[in-house]
């Protein structure tokens, strides 16, 4: 009986973090909708105030009551606040106002490759050939997804395009490769994550990543606010279509706190190595979805650039 148990628990401990996979991959689409009606800080404010709420109820009946922090401790969860939750949501919606949710999702799938570089250039955590390897392998990938499949035009943009203000030529070629500021915010998406991470491992040695990760959202939300008013979040919220107000509803609820709880029990039940595995279907279920919902083109460009980028992740991160 407790062997038939124990299945059944670690059968739904899989079927969460598939689940949670196809809920990550779902956010791309929920913030594209948002974005087309709501300001990016708007956005990403009435997320995490949902979000707040959410995980404030869970932390609660986890711990029986909310943790205390110590003086070091505060600012290392500020720290967590400004990268995790402030810097990536607004690079985030504002990146979403222009790329395409299948894009996006590839780019920011760099998140572990930027993670295992940051550890070797902060951490002096050791670098091998092998996740050397995929690096490479996921940047070439990131970088045909960016160009559509031409790298040569995103040197030309970089170089002398639309991000240096270059004139209205440069701007065209640009716009024509890909290469924009909804791409430089998605880029950004992945340093803040990256910054995030490395905070969080000093501060998960004595926090749980549950109470690390709701103090991260109490703060981020607290510094979205006032960019939020200034964009106008009262107007929004009278003003908000139905769509919108579901894509909110859909990333506060499901994208960040159903997520995070369910990606939690699969780290405590299989371990990190095993339970990250299953975000390599975050971006393929991003570009389906977007397909699906959004109508956006299965590209060769995409399909090339998410087994480069989906490869790439697997060798880096593989124990």
């Amino acid at each position: 009986m407790a062997t038939a148990s124990s299945a059944r628990n670690l059968s739904l401990i899989y079927v969460k973090l598939v689940a949670t996979a196809l809920i990550w991959g779902g956010t791309f689409i929920a913030g594209r909708i948002a974005v087309q009606t709501l300001g990016p800080f708007t956005a990403a404010f009435l997320r995490f105030a949902i979000a707040s709420i959410a995980l404030l109820i869970v932390v609660g009946r986890v711990h029986g009551k909310i943790p205390s922090l110590k003086p070091a401790q505060r600012w290392a969860v500020l720290g967590l606040g400004i990268t995790g939750i402030f810097g990536y949501n607004a690079l985030f919606f504002g990146g979403l106002q222009t790329v395409e949710a299948g894009r996006a999702s590839l780019i920011i799938a760099l998140n572990p490759v930027a993670i295992a570089l940051g550890a070797a250039l902060f951490l002096q955590e050791p670098l091998s050939q092998r996740k050397g390897a995929g690096i490479l392998i996921s940047l070439l990938g990131a970088a045909w997804v960016i160009s559509r499949g031409d790298l040569s035009t995103l040197g030309a943009s970089l170089l002398g395009g639309d991000i240096l203000g270059n004139g209205a030529s440069a701007s065209a070629e640009a716009a024509a490769s890909g290469f924009g500021w909804g791409e430089v915010m998605i880029v950004g998406c992945v340093i803040s994550w990256m910054s995030y991470t490395l905070i969080g491992k000093a501060v998960m040695s004595a926090l749980s990543p549950l109470v690390a990760s709701a103090y991260a959202c109490w703060v981020g939300t607290a510094l979205l606010l006032p960019f939020a008013w200034q964009e106008g979040l009262w107007q929004s919220l009278v003003l908000m279509p139905l769509d919108a107000a579901m894509s909110v509803l859909y990333l506060g609820l499901l994208g960040s706190a159903v997520g995070f709880c369910w990606y939690y029990d699969g780290l405590k039940a299989i371990g990190p190595a095993k339970a990250s595995a299953f975000i390599n279907l975050v971006p393929v279920s991003a570009i389906l979805l977007a397909a699906i919902v959004l109508h956006e083109p299965l590209t060769p460009s995409i399909a090339i650039g998410a087994i480069l980028v989906i490869l790439g992740v697997s060798i880096t991160n593989r124990r």
